[in-house]
């Protein structure tokens, strides 16, 4: 295998060719990536790793020792996944039946946190930056910027791009993220970060 400078694979790792694996990408000891898999710029997939041919992780994604992604999910860029954090694809698996073609797709959104050892059923969207609690189990789509916890996981506050807890309770509260002052208000339908639509609105006067 014909590696860039800048990629790192651990002799122990196994890489099945051809993957895709992006710039200052950081393969760790005894990594299982397998034909077809792409993994996006300065990724790091950590110790015990598995990574499924039709998986795609986008730039900059932090993935924790002891986590297996397989056919079906997709994390875009900058995704959290905490170690030994389980995703499964197969809602009602059986030794005796084969369900290949009925895996359920799971995509993780850009800045989104999966805590350690939550388990994230399949089928389900986990929203831009949300922040799903250590020891969660996921069953239904995560909105954006939601803090989900427990099991079955249940929305418990909103969290700020920078991983912060927000001081929002009810629509019409607006706050700002102690870490980095980026402003949020929370609307009937979820957290919009106000720095987001200035952008927009920049964008659209020029």
């Amino acid at each position: 295998m014909v590696l860039s400078a800048d990629v790192f694979v651990h002799p122990s790792a196994v890489i099945d060719e051809p993957v895709e694996l992006g710039s200052g990408t950081k393969i760790w000891h005894f990594c299982h990536v397998c034909r077809g898999a792409i993994l996006g710029r300065d990724c790091i997939l950590g110790q015990n790793g598995y990574v499924a041919g039709s998986v795609k992780i986008g730039d900059r994604c932090r993935i924790q020792n002891n986590v297996s992604l397989y056919d079906g999910v997709v994390l875009e860029q900058e995704v959290f996944v905490g170690p030994s954090a389980v995703f499964t694809n197969v809602t009602n698996p059986r030794a005796q039946v084969s369900r290949r073609k009925e895996y359920r797709p799971t995509w993780v959104r850009r800045g989104a946190t999966i805590g350690a050892n939550a388990t994230v059923l399949p089928g389900v969207t986990l929203g831009r930056y949300c922040f799903v609690a250590a020891g969660a189990v996921v069953t239904r789509d995560v909105q954006p910027h939601a803090l989900v916890v427990g099991a079955p996981a249940r929305p418990s506050g909103w969290m700020s791009r920078a991983g912060e807890r927000l001081a929002v309770q009810v629509p019409g509260d607006t706050t700002a993220c102690p870490r980095t002052g980026e402003r949020y208000l929370l609307q009937p339908d979820g957290l919009l970060c106000l720095e987001d639509v200035s952008s927009e609105t920049s964008s659209s006067l020029r």
